[in-house]
C-alpha cells in the first residue's frame, strides 16, 4: 500500500470498523454491569454523590410537607483513565499485510465493551468505603433504631469461600455505581511526519476512556461467602429483605437478582431454576430471583 494520507485514512476506517464489530460481538453480555450498577454520566474529574441516607417513601400529607434533604456526606468517586494501544509496523502496511491486524482490533473493541463489567466487579470485590464511612460489606453499618439510638446492621453473611451476592436491583439507585466521563473510543496516529511515527516506524491505533466504579447503597446488597445451597440462599435473602432504615422504617426491599461466579453455576441453577428439590419435593426457591452468572467474579 502506498502511504498516502487517503490510504492511511481508509486503513483507520477499516480498523475502526473492526473495533466496532468487536464491541457488538458481546450482545447482551456487554450490559452485565448495568443490572447491578447505576450508570451515571460524569462531567468532572471527581463526582460527589449526596446519597439519600434512606430510600425515599411516600407519607400521608398532614400539615406542611416534610422535606427530605440529601445527606451532605463527602462521598465521591474519582474518574480513572484507561487505554489499550497497539503499534502497526510501517512495513506491514507497505507490504499489504495490514489485514493480519483486523482480529486484534476486534479484540480491542470487545475488551473496551467488557471493561465496565470488569471494573464494576473490581470495585465490588475491593469492598470500598461506603457513604456511611463503613466498608460496603460490613457488620457495623450504623442505623438508628425506633428510639433514635445508633445500632449496627450487617449485610455480610460471612464464610470463607467464593463470594456471591443477593441484591435488590429494582430501583433507580442500585448497589453499585458506574460513572462515565469519556466513553471508549477508537483513535489513530497515522501522520508520517509525527515524531512518534518517525522514531518508532509504527502507526499507533488504540482506545481509551475516563470511567470508574464505586459503591452505591449498601442496603441493596448482601454478600455471602458460604457454600451456595438452599439454606444459605434463604438466610441471605431474608437478611436483605429485613434491612430497615432509620427509626425502624421499612425499606420494602425485594430480592430481585442473585449474582454468582462461574464456580457456583451448577449450585445456583439447582437452587434457583430446578422445579424439584433433590428429594423430589417442590423446590420453593425456583424462580425467586434472576440469576446473574458473572465471569469476572473471583472463582476457585
Amino acid at each position: 500500500m502506498d502511504l498516502t494520507s487517503a490510504n492511511l485514512q481508509a486503513l483507520f476506517k477499516g480498523y475502526r470498523t473492526n473495533f466496532q464489530q468487536g464491541q457488538s460481538s458481546l450482545g447482551a453480555e456487554a450490559a452485565l454491569f448495568e443490572q447491578f450498577c447505576t450508570v451515571v454520566p460524569s462531567s468532572t474529574a471527581v463526582e460527589v454523590y449526596p446519597w439519600l441516607k434512606s430510600l425515599p417513601r411516600m407519607r400521608e400529607w398532614l400539615g406542611d410537607r416534610v422535606v427530605h434533604g440529601l445527606e451532605g456526606a463527602d462521598f465521591s468517586i474519582k474518574n480513572r483513565k484507561f487505554e489499550l494501544t497497539a503499534g502497526v509496523p510501517r512495513d506491514n502496511i507497505e507490504d499489504d499485510t495490514y489485514g493480519l491486524w483486523a482480529p486484534v482490533f476486534q479484540e480491542f473493541g470487545r475488551s473496551s465493551r467488557e471493561h465496565p463489567n470488569e471494573l464494576a466487579v473490581e470495585a465490588l470485590e475491593a469492598n470500598p468505603e461506603c457513604f456511611d464511612g463503613q466498608p460496603l460489606f460490613d457488620a457495623d453499618h450504623p442505623v438508628l433504631d425506633k428510639s433514635g439510638n445508633e445500632i449496627s446492621v450487617s449485610n455480610d453473611m460471612g464464610g470463607s469461600g467464593d463470594a456471591w451476592y443477593v441484591m435488590d436491583c429494582s430501583r433507580a439507585i442500585k448497589p453499585m455505581v458506574f460513572q462515565r466521563r469519556r466513553d471508549y473510543d477508537f483513535r489513530a496516529l497515522t501522520d508520517l511526519m509525527d515524531s512518534k511515527v518517525f522514531m518508532t516506524d509504527e502507526f499507533m491505533f488504540g482506545t481509551d476512556a475516563r470511567v470508574n466504579s464505586g459503591p452505591g447503597l449498601w442496603m441493596l446488597v448482601v454478600r455471602s461467602n458460604q457454600p451456595f445451597d438452599a439454606a444459605n440462599y434463604k438466610a441471605a435473602r431474608e437478611q436483605l429483605q429485613k434491612l430497615k432504615g432509620d427509626y425502624g422504617r421499612p425499606l420494602g426491599l425485594r430480592h430481585t437478582h442473585t449474582m454468582v461466579p462461574s464456580s457456583m453455576e451448577g449450585a445456583a441453577r439447582k437452587v434457583l431454576q430446578n422445579q424439584l428439590a433433590s428429594g423430589g419435593e417442590t423446590n420453593e426457591w425456583a424462580n425467586t430471583s434472576q440469576l446473574i452468572l458473572n465471569p469476572w467474579l473471583a472463582s476457585a
